[in-house]
């Protein structure tokens, strides 16, 4: 069924005539793979960048026909070209229109243990200051949590330090950058699809935290066999036609490494910072100091360090095991002089409120883990003040 689908998607696109009249476009090699799922249909169409202006009104008109095709819902088109040096850049995509809020779970669950509250930052976030890169319309600032290598407990930081923020009084989105394997539905227990109005997408709310990620728009068992173009197509798609509405901070939950994600990142946005998570062993702390080197390559403020499962505390007698070692992110923060953003200990509760879909800040927001989360929120914010101040534009990376 989806190759008859596809095959006739080809030949719509075939009978479309190209704007800059050299012939069809399928003829041309100029159409990617076409990836259909949950009555989606997902492709790019890679054009001369000095060229995405005239090929925008072809772009839409794709989507449109491709929406009318029998067993299609909805089609995502993306523009995608490599640049050449000297060469203009391309059109970004519409960026996305504020508009009204959406609501969504709720679910706090007290804890018994108290813990005091970190006190929220004195003054409101500054202004970005790097206008090089178009910023997002009513997105105030953007931040990366990264890590070199997977496995290290990066999403589940990136939902609870995006909670810890929303628990400072800041109105908070996140960005689930990992189009491979998205966490974020999972982690926040989000199950059902996100509405769009026109060609905008209308983000999910959950715990008061507007979510987007590519596993809301695709059947979590489906896999995402996509190249490069597609996947930075996508995120930009995802950052710039959403509806964020107006956030003080949008947290993005990048893929662990430092490929094509990053970079568009780097190269689409003005990225206030970015946070590095580590687990305090020798392996994983090599590969985070390869996220933090190509960070700084291009030119984005690295916020600081977390250790992650820093210590495991014994449920049943408390007693601290150091499984990993510890200290060392610490160690390499100071070595690389970066901040050190804190610890957050392997702890059952954290993997169990994880697994269940209801992020330890929001079901235990006066627990001691929900403290350390947010006196790690205040910290980031910290550095990002500091940084704010002498943050240079970023460089145009050309591939040639």
């Amino acid at each position: 069924m989806s190759e008859t689908i596809k095959a006739e998607i080809l030949t719509m696109l075939a009978g479309i005539e190209a704007p800059d009249g050299k012939g069809d476009v399928v003829a041309r090699g100029m159409v990617s793979d076409i990836f259909i799922a949950d009555g989606k249909a997902f492709f790019s169409l890679s054009v001369p960048a000095e060229d995405a202006a005239r090929f925008e009104p072809f772009r839409l008109e794709a989507e449109r026909r491709v929406a009318g095709i029998e067993g299609i819902r909805s089609g995502m088109v993306a523009l995608t070209a490599e640049k050449t040096a000297g060469s203009a850049p391309a059109v970004p995509p519409r960026p996305a229109s504020p508009g009204h809020s959406h609501a969504g779970h709720a679910h706090d669950h007290p804890h018994s243990h108290a813990a005091p509250r970190p006190a929220a930052p004195s003054t409101p976030l500054a202004p970005r200051t790097n206008t090089a890169k178009p910023g997002v319309p009513g997105i105030d600032r953007i931040i990366a949590v990264a890590s070199g290598k997977g496995g290290v407990g990066k999403s589940t930081t990136a939902v609870n330090l995006a909670l810890g923020f929303a628990a400072l009084g800041l109105k908070v989105g996140i960005l689930d950058a990992d189009i491979y394997g998205p966490s974020i539905p999972r982690l926040l227990d989000i199950r059902e699809k996100p509405k769009s109005n026109g060609r905008i997408i209308i983000p999910i709310e959950a715990y008061g935290l507007k979510a987007m990620s590519m596993g809301l728009l695709v059947d979590e068992e489906v896999p995402m066999i996509w190249r490069g173009p597609m996947v930075m197509s996508a995120l930009t798609q995802m950052l710039r036609e959403v509806e964020w509405g107006k956030l003080d901070l949008l947290v993005v939950d990048m893929p662990p490494g430092t490929g094509d994600a990053q970079l568009t990142m780097a190269q689409q946005v003005p990225l206030a910072g970015a946070v590095i998570v580590s687990t305090p062993q020798d392996l994983a702390l090599l590969d985070a100091r390869k996220g933090l080197a190509m960070f700084r390559k291009v030119d984005v403020p690295v916020l600081g360090i977390v250790e992650n499962m820093s210590y495991f505390l014994c449920p049943s007698c408390g007693e601290r095991s150091d499984i990993f070692g510890h200290g060392g992110a610490q160690a390499e923060a100071t070595r690389l002089g970066v901040p050190f953003l804190g610890e957050v200990p392997l702890h059952m509760r954290i993997r169990e409120t994880s697994d269940a879909g209801r992020p330890v800040v929001a079901a235990e927001p006066d627990g001691p883990h929900a403290a350390i989360f947010k006196s790690i929120a205040v910290n980031a914010l910290q550095s990002m003040d500091s940084s704010a101040s002498s943050r240079v534009p970023a460089p145009r990376i050309v591939f040639e």
